[in-house]
């Protein structure tokens, strides 16, 4: 049922249809291709007007494109476009390169994905914390269960020992770059 419903949007994706007025005129309607999207979920969704979501933020950063790998990776790009709000620990590339050869390698690989899933979710709170809420001592539990906790050494806030470098706030929730990748125990 769902495969013939997706042919019959797949057709008029390549089809105009026309409609008559109630004083019998035409109306034209296209649907482009672009329109039909199966399977794509949230993340396939394009907005240019509005604040960027966590996963627009990774996409458009330089600094991040280990990170954005393991999401695709561990097929969590839907999640980080929900409405939230979510707090996101973000590693640099350079975080990632402190991780032991093969590391990243290794956790990308489809049979590994169920770790790679707990580490990435060991980098995400289920709410939306600003720096300031990250005092000396708070604990958080994380979405894979685990907990981190939170330190405050003059100006540099910490997370497990990872650095707070920049934050970025996102139409659902926070990106806080860090320096260090955070390992669950």
């Amino acid at each position: 049922m769902v495969k013939s419903g997706l042919l019959v949007l797949v057709a008029l994706a390549f089809f105009s249809c026309s409609t008559s007025t109630p004083d019998g005129s035409q109306n034209q309607v296209q649907v482009s291709e672009s329109a039909v999207d199966p399977g794509g979920g949230q993340a396939s969704v394009t907005d240019d007007q509005s604040q960027k979501n966590i996963l627009q933020i990774a996409l458009g950063s330089n600094d991040h494109k280990t990170l954005v790998a393991a999401v695709q990776a561990a097929k969590y790009e839907n999640a980080l476009v929900n409405a939230g709000p979510f707090t996101v620990f973000a590693p640099t590339d350079a975080a990632f390169g402190e991780l032991p050869d093969g590391t990243v390698e290794s956790l990308v690989k489809p049979e590994n994905q169920k770790k790679l899933q707990d580490i990435l979710e060991y980098h995400v709170f289920i709410g939306g914390l600003k720096t300031d809420a990250l005092t000396d001592g708070r604990v958080l539990g994380m979405a894979n269960g685990g907990k981190v906790t939170c330190s405050v050494d003059g100006d540099a806030v910490k997370i497990n020992g990872a650095t707070i470098v920049a934050t970025v706030p996102c139409s659902n929730g926070y990106v806080h770059v860090v320096d260090k990748v955070l390992l669950p125990e």
